[in-house]
């Protein structure tokens, strides 16, 4: 594998990946923002996997090259799983605005007659790989439990990140610092996790030695 293509048009995903990405020189990587604008996929899958999946082949056929697609999003258990793959256009499917700030608003107005005790959560990120032909590799899946609290906190982090308060840390996602965070998170978990099963399928270099 010379190269591969971080397919997300998130800036905070970009970043993250960025973040987690930048100092492990085994894996010489790059991102949308390299490449001439070619139109967002779109997410019509049902599922994590299925978005996931679906963007990273798309992408891979596109760029011809190796691909790797998060799909990812939160699941409140009071809302029966939702906002789900709806995350990111949460406020959008309630006609309630656009954007991180409205997604937020609307899932406190939602849940703003829970109680404590039953605002569980959980953030859930799926990866997906895909070779330059678009045929998918390999998918992990890895969550972060926690609770929606009913004010936000902090300042870091992106989407719901205020909101999620950390199961055992007594702080949101948004007070933790990015190597903190990393360290926890749904998709630090996944693509520690993908990397691992990167390495036992020999998809690095020959030679290569991840750090």
């Amino acid at each position: 594998m010379d190269a591969l293509l971080i397919a997300t048009a998130n800036p905070g995903k970009a970043r993250e990946f960025r973040e987690m990405l930048g100092g492990d020189a085994s894996l010489a990587w790059k991102s949308l923002a390299d490449f001439p604008p070619g139109g967002e996929v779109e997410e019509t899958g049902k599922t994590f996997e299925e978005n996931a999946r679906l963007k990273a082949s798309t992408y891979a056929l596109r760029h011809k090259m190796w691909t790797l697609a998060d799909d990812s999003g939160l699941e409140v258990d009071a809302l029966g799983g939702s906002p789900g793959v709806l995350s990111a256009r949460w406020a959008q499917h309630n006609g309630t605005g656009r954007g991180e700030a409205d997604n937020n608003a609307t899932l406190l107005r939602q849940l703003s007659d829970t109680p404590d005790e039953k605002r569980s959560a959980r953030f859930v990120c799926v990866l997906a790989l895909s070779d330059p032909r678009g045929q998918i590799v390999l998918t992990v899946r890895d969550s972060v439990e926690g609770r929606i609290i009913s004010a936000p906190r902090g300042r870091n982090g992106f989407g719901y990140d205020p909101l999620f308060e950390v199961e055992g840390l007594g702080r949101t996602s948004a007070e933790l610092t990015p190597v903190e965070k990393h360290a926890i998170s749904h998709r630090g978990k996944a693509l520690r996790k993908l990397k691992e099963l990167m390495r036992q399928r020999k998809l690095f270099r020959e030679g290569e030695d991840e750090t």
